[in-house]
């Protein structure tokens, strides 16, 4: 798995950060990584410190917050998924499917009104 920031995607400042190039036995991992570090032991996730996802131009942490603000950054280098528990908990949910059966689709894991999306994408496109 792998995980990039792509400044300007489309030509209208929108910005992804996406997690990609994977296959179902990594989405299984990255799922139950999510469960068990955030949901359950209601920690941080640093992304740079996973050993099975290699950051290309940047990192990712993912925290717990009291609203859902989705992807921030003050440096284009390391940005924070921010959530609230059920934001992470539906995460987990759109995910799920990736788990299931080898796939080529793709999925935005969460939907809030920021310049800035999380894509998860098995194929490299």
């Amino acid at each position: 798995m792998e995980l990039d920031y792509i400044e300007n995607v489309n030509g209208h400042d929108d910005n992804i950060v996406r997690l990609f190039n994977f296959n179902r036995a990594e989405a299984i991992l990255f799922r139950d990584l999510l469960q068990d570090t955030i949901i359950d032991k209601r920690q941080k996730l640093d992304l740079e410190k996973v050993d099975f996802i290699t950051g290309c131009n940047c990192n990712l942490i993912f925290g717990l917050f009291k609203t859902d603000e989705g992807i921030l950054t003050k440096d284009n280098k390391t940005f924070f998924c921010i959530l609230t528990l059920e934001g992470f908990k539906n995460m987990i949910k759109l995910i799920e499917p990736f788990c299931l059966k080898e796939s080529r689709s793709y999925q935005y894991l969460y939907d809030i009104d920021n310049p800035t999306d999380l894509f998860f994408c098995p194929s490299a496109t």
